[in-house]
């Protein structure tokens, strides 16, 4: 029998990862310097809120679409300029990618940040002709999740246009969370917490799913990855769960960096899908 008594411990990430208090402070460099020398545009606004903006990254010759990639920080912390190295990957590849910043909680809720990051989706699909691929990390992985179920708020014809989402590390019910100190800046309710969780929604039709975790996470990600894949095979949803060897919370996001890497090329679709 296995039962969960410190829920806090079940979603530290940094308290269990040796040398776990390095990060953020470890993706600020690499994440400046490849803004420094890359092509594109920087804080394009898409919405009121001074956190409502996305660096759009692009590749040298016209995209062959959009990779949206949504930050993680349990909703409360962190933006997108800790990541703009991830883009590499897939800017090496020949695609466009969005990196949107959003308001935190608790100056508002996770449902007003499933709604900010899909105006950011269907305004960077503005400016971005083909296809379009959805990736996040941890609270991200959350957010492109949710934006994947048939209530999305999603623009219909920008949800179109959706090939493949990629949650990392993801959350893909968030009833757990209510057990946590997290929760007394996050503010779910046990109603907000239902309605939000993709576990408890409905995929929209024709859109694959890959849940990626590293294999040296917290047994409560590790369970995360494996259940949305689970439940929504049962409802018709092409998806894969993977498990990446000998990587932790922090370092499962590196391969974004490098288009040769397996999650790189899951997230282009080198999949199957």
């Amino acid at each position: 029998m296995f039962n969960i008594t410190d829920w806090d411990d079940a979603y530290a990430n940094a308290a269990n990862i040796p040398g776990g208090d390095n990060w953020p402070a470890a993706w600020v460099a690499p994440a400046q310097k490849f803004r420094d020398q890359a092509r594109g545009q920087l804080d394009i606004a898409y919405g009121a809120d001074p956190r409502e903006a996305y660096d759009l990254f692009l590749p040298e010759y016209a995209p062959k679409g959009l990779i949206v990639f949504v930050h993680g920080g349990f909703w409360v912390r962190l933006d997108k300029s800790y990541w703009s190295n991830l883009a590499a990957g897939p800017v090496a590849a020949g695609w466009a990618v969005a990196m949107p910043s959003y308001t935190l909680c608790p100056d508002t809720s996770v449902t007003g940040i499933v709604a900010q990051i899909a105006s950011a989706v269907d305004h960077a699909a503005g400016h971005v002709a083909g296809p379009v691929r959805l990736t996040g990390h941890s609270a991200g992985g959350h957010i492109v999740t949710r934006l994947m179920c048939d209530d999305s708020p999603l623009s219909n014809d920008v949800a179109d246009r959706v090939r493949h989402v990629v949650s990392i590390s993801g959350l893909h019910d968030l009833r757990p969370l209510l057990r946590t100190k997290l929760n007394d800046a996050i503010r779910l309710t046990p109603d907000e917490a239902t309605r939000q969780s993709p576990a408890l929604c409905t995929p929209r039709g024709g859109i694959p799913l890959t849940c990626w975790v590293g294999q040296s996470e917290r047994s409560e990600f590790l369970r995360q990855n494996d259940l949305l894949p689970n439940i929504w095979k049962g409802l018709g949803a092409s998806t894969q769960a993977i498990a990446e060897p000998d990587r932790h919370h922090f370092n499962v996001i590196d391969g974004l960096a490098d288009a040769n890497s397996p999650l790189c090329k899951a997230l282009l679709g080198d999949s199957g899908f």
